[in-house]
């Protein structure tokens, strides 16, 4: 088979093809099609269903880029899956979604798939949002910059971020400095989405003034936050109890997202993750919303989206356990394997 797409201007070519034509190369590598340039306009050839499916990515792409946007191997990859599942058109209403606010650099931020778009939307009709997926969702970073467009408009007069101090499977021992600096390495994440959107000078400017909170979760017991954009980050490795603390700060005025990986608790052998027994305590609450992120929705080197897939699919085999002895339970309980 054989199609040909026209009427194609020259930067949409150049910006669907990329550098060296690596994105035509991905597309023909992933459907064993063989696509060239003539004239100005793409010839594909190849099987007839793979000529197709092929076709189908290249012309969201070439809407994608007609409509301003600069491609990104991200944006082929999620075309790809999408394409899969008879969805391809729906990466232009992905791009069409409202733009949150831009970085110091000017790059803009919004959602780059629709698990993220759902994520936002959810934020923006919903007191409380949890916000559960794998690394690289962008859980943590969109959050972010919806608490400081907040802010900038004047909706809330504060942000808040905060997660656990708990270490990710190593025991770091006594860290010197004061008690600032023995929590910053648990909060760095958060910081780097701040300078990065906000820029350092700034955000030290309002942490100063106390506008901008950054702290560990410990630090929230007793308060009542009024007015204020909450972020509870890492929320897989909270206690019920400290799920429930933190969730009953909440004051008026406030918005609150939650985030976490139900894959990635780092609490000690036994413990029930206070993220998980939130799911079930708080599923039917008007105002209180839970968004769930796959690995399609992996915005990092495509290599992490593959990585997230195969833990996935590694553990929906049932191979996961600590190991061949060992199984673990409903609530991470470790439960003999019976022969």
């Amino acid at each position: 088979m054989f199609e040909i797409i026209r009427n194609i201007a020259a930067d949409d070519l150049r910006n669907v093809f990329g550098g060296f034509d690596i994105y035509a190369k991905k597309i023909e590598k992933e459907y064993s099609v063989s696509i060239s340039l003539r004239n100005g306009e793409i010839h594909i050839s190849g099987d007839d269903r793979d000529v197709r499916h092929a076709k189908n990515v290249l012309e969201e792409l070439i809407k994608l880029s007609q409509k301003g946007n600069t491609i990104e191997e991200q944006n082929v990859d999620y075309s790809i899956s999408l394409e899969k599942e008879n969805n391809a058109s729906l990466i232009n209403s992905i791009s069409e979604a409202n733009l949150i606010c831009h970085t110091v650099q000017g790059k803009p931020v919004k959602p780059k798939t629709a698990g993220q778009k759902s994520y936002i939307d959810a934020i923006r009709d919903n007191m409380v949002v949890f916000g559960i997926g794998p690394a690289g969702t962008g859980k943590t970073y969109l959050a972010m910059a919806m608490a400081i467009t907040a802010f900038r408009n004047e909706e809330v007069s504060r942000i808040i971020l905060t997660r656990p101090a708990i270490e990710a499977g190593e025991k770091l021992g006594f860290l010197p400095g004061d008690l600032q600096s023995k929590v910053d390495p648990y909060l760095r994440p958060l910081y780097d989405a701040l300078y990065q959107i906000m820029g350092a000078e700034t955000f030290q400017k309002n942490m100063e003034k106390g506008l901008i909170e950054v702290a560990p979760l410990a630090y929230m017991r007793g308060r009542t936050l009024d007015n204020a954009y909450i972020i509870l980050d890492e929320a897989q490795n909270t206690t019920p109890a400290q799920m429930k603390m933190f969730l009953t700060r909440i004051g008026f005025g406030s918005k609150v997202v939650i985030t976490g990986d139900k894959t990635q608790k780092d609490l000690s052998t036994g413990t029930v993750s206070g993220l998980i027994t939130a799911e079930k305590v708080l599923k039917n609450i008007d105002d209180i919303a839970f968004i769930y992120l796959t690995s399609l929705d992996v915005v990092r080197h495509p290599l992490v989206q593959r990585i997230v897939k195969a833990y996935e699919d590694f553990e929906v085999k049932g191979d996961g356990a600590d190991n061949n002895s060992v199984r673990r339970g409903r609530f991470g309980r470790r439960k003999e394997r019976r022969s």
